[in-house]
């Protein structure tokens, strides 16, 4: 009894064993490989297992003081997850993760996807944080619709070529046109479908995220918040019990 997220199946279906392990080996221990992503955006086949990533993201939002939203429906929770395995180094790949947690009839509802949510040309790096009332719907470069900025964000932009990290001891809040947004149907690297933008690898999957949002903003207004966290936060908070 498998639970699709909106319908859309994802390739991992076809060996969920090795993606499950895969996830769950990642969040525990931090043994975070920047591939195979296919095998992360996965489907769990179990209450408990989805319940337990919730519980996991959960966790390491509250610890950091932010808003966690668990009231009414469709009250989605945006979280992007950094991979912390590379440490501050870009690598132009979508080795990051987009997560939606969410309640559909008093029942937690959860997706996760590739993507990345850093930059493949140095341009600007979005800092960890949470942005209340930072994005709403709207038409990504004009083209189609996605999640557009509409409050300042806070950026890293001095980029150092050589070794492909920021200096984290600037930061810079005039950045403006970082939406969240796709890539292709299915993209290998990022190069310069992100400039700073957060970005789906497949098409498919942003689509489907973009109907919870869709739902959300029914229920909830135009403006959505955005928390970016670090894959290294999900194992400091896992140890807390």
């Amino acid at each position: 009894d498998f639970h699709l997220f909106n319908g859309f199946k994802s390739k991992a279906l076809e060996d969920y064993e090795s993606a499950l392990k895969h996830f769950f080996k990642a969040i525990k221990i931090n043994d975070i490989s920047p591939v195979p992503h296919y095998e992360i955006a996965l489907i769990y086949n179990s209450t408990e297992n989805y319940l337990l990533a919730i519980e996991q993201i959960e966790k390491a939002i509250k610890h950091k003081g932010y808003a966690y939203f668990e009231n009414g429906e469709y009250n989605v929770n945006i979280v992007g997850i950094r991979n912390g395995a590379t440490g501050k180094r870009v690598t132009n790949q979508f080795d990051d993760w987009m997560s939606a947690s969410y309640k559909v009839n008093g029942e937690w509802k959860f997706a996760i996807y590739p993507c990345t949510v850093d930059n493949g040309d140095g341009t600007a790096r979005l800092v960890e944080g949470q942005y209340r009332g930072s994005f709403t719907i709207g038409k990504h470069q004009g083209k189609y619709d996605a999640l557009k900025q509409c409050k300042p964000l806070k950026v890293y932009r001095d980029w150092n070529l050589k070794d492909g990290t920021y200096d984290e001891s600037k930061i810079y809040n005039d950045v403006a046109g970082l939406n969240i947004h796709k890539a292709g149907a299915d993209s290998v690297n990022v190069n310069n479908w992100s400039e700073g933008c957060q970005v789906f690898k497949r098409e498919k999957e942003f689509l489907a995220f973009m109907e919870i949002i869709f739902k959300a903003e029914k229920i909830h207004g135009k403006f959505f918040t955005y928390t970016l966290i670090n894959s290294n936060d999900l194992v400091t908070t896992n140890n807390l019990d």
